[in-house]
């Protein structure tokens, strides 16, 4: 969902709003990829997949749009070709022909508080900060509400993690929920034994995913099979190795340009993430797909019965069948 909104800063994001990766292959049809975000270090490893994949054949450009709502509709009006984002609504409710392919992150986010509250039942009937309103937060809140029996009280809505977290040490707030990077980066620091990281129940739901049309899928099944071998072999190393992403990262690409306290994070921020479980080897698969059906049902942001619920619905699952028997 993602969703991971977190901005190295405003020159730097407006830079990559606009600006498209181009490779050096003129044999093929460029496949046009919507990120919902500018590069980050979340996006390191997507984008060490990404070169091995025109190492391996495929031609891309890509263009970070300003939010997944406008990366979502650029795939609907094919103005782009593969986006980011869980776009479960848009499926069901617009009948929308757009099927994922691979969970890039899980939606593990944290729910952090002042020294008020120590458990998730002290929340009850409390003001909390979220991302926006039908973002992956707004969901995480709605599912802990119904897990844990208690209603929240006034919702109040602070886009990006960091923000959050801003507001929470500035007092303008006693709760939020914050990424991982954004968490760990708050209690490590000198302030961080001011605050409570309130204990949350396993998350295997999506948080960020690769969708695409399925007709256009169907049409370039090989480039759409060398993306996905790609991801799928960076995951596999990375849970091996997370130092791999620093190693493989392009100095010359978006992401080798980002300031160099960013670079000097990805061993410790992949090492977490690994840890943490934020990301599936195996491209999340049809376990992801169950997961996202319970999650988004439980949110609200899918309709009707879990049973009445198809994974094919919403997954197209040939690409990664095929890279699990490599």
């Amino acid at each position: 969902m993602i969703k991971v909104l977190r901005k190295i800063g405003v020159g730097l994001a407006s830079f990559f709003l606009v600006l498209s990766l181009l490779t050096t292959s003129s044999y093929a049809k460029k496949i046009r990829i919507a990120l919902a975000e500018p590069p980050s270090d979340e996006l390191a490893a997507f984008f060490v997949a990404l070169d091995r994949a025109k190492k391996a054949g495929l031609d891309y450009e890509w263009v970070a749009f300003a939010d997944e709502e406008l990366a979502i509709q650029a795939i609907l009006s094919g103005q782009m070709d593969i986006g980011f984002g869980t776009p479960y609504s848009a499926m069901q409710k617009a009948k929308a022909p757009v099927r994922i392919v691979f969970q890039l992150s899980k939606l593990k986010f944290f729910p952090v508080t002042s020294k008020k509250y120590s458990k998730l039942e002290d929340m009850n009937g409390q003001s909390i900060m979220l991302h926006s309103r039908g973002g992956g937060t707004e969901s995480i809140a709605n599912v802990i509400e119904d897990k844990m029996k208690i209603k929240f009280g006034k919702r109040v809505y602070v886009s990006g993690s960091k923000n959050r977290v801003a507001a929470l040490t500035a007092g303008k707030t006693d709760a939020t929920i914050i990424d991982l990077s954004n968490k760990n980066k708050l209690m490590k620091s000198e302030i961080g034994k001011k605050f409570n990281v309130l204990k949350m129940f396993d998350v295997d739901a999506s948080d960020e995913a690769i969708f695409a049309n399925i007709n256009w899928i169907k049409s370039n099944e090989k480039d759409v099979e060398i993306f996905v071998n790609a991801l799928v072999s960076v995951y596999k190393d990375m849970h091996k190795d997370p130092t791999i992403i620093r190693k493989e990262t392009n100095p010359k690409g978006p992401i080798g340009k980002l300031p160099k306290q960013v670079l000097d994070s990805l061993d410790g921020f992949y090492k977490d993430a690994v840890e943490a479980g934020l990301y599936d080897p195996n491209g999340g698969g049809r376990k992801a797909a169950q997961a996202d059906m319970e999650w988004y049902q439980k949110s609200g942001q899918l309709t009707g019965s879990l049973a009445s619920l198809k994974l094919e619905d919403f997954w197209y699952f040939g690409p990664l069948d095929k890279a699990a028997k490599k």
